[in-house]
């Protein structure tokens, strides 16, 4: 196991290009501690706004930091 935190995030954006978010739509889930379970979060969440098509989410790892 790798130690490293998964969150899921994403939210509406301005445009089908998916640069910017719509201010005051960004979500944040997690920290999960393995990727399998961020990818349950992920599932739940995408299926809930299937119906939005400007809408998208991902799964991203957080950099493990070195010790001092």
């Amino acid at each position: 196991m790798s130690g490293s935190n998964f969150w899921v995030i994403g939210g509406e954006f301005g445009s089908m290009n998916f640069h910017k978010l719509v201010h005051g739509s960004a979500q944040v889930q997690g920290p999960f501690k393995t990727r399998k379970e961020a990818e349950d979060a992920w599932r739940v969440v995408s299926e809930e706004n299937r119906h939005r098509g400007s809408v998208r989410f991902s799964v991203v790892e957080e950099p493990q930091r070195e010790s001092a």
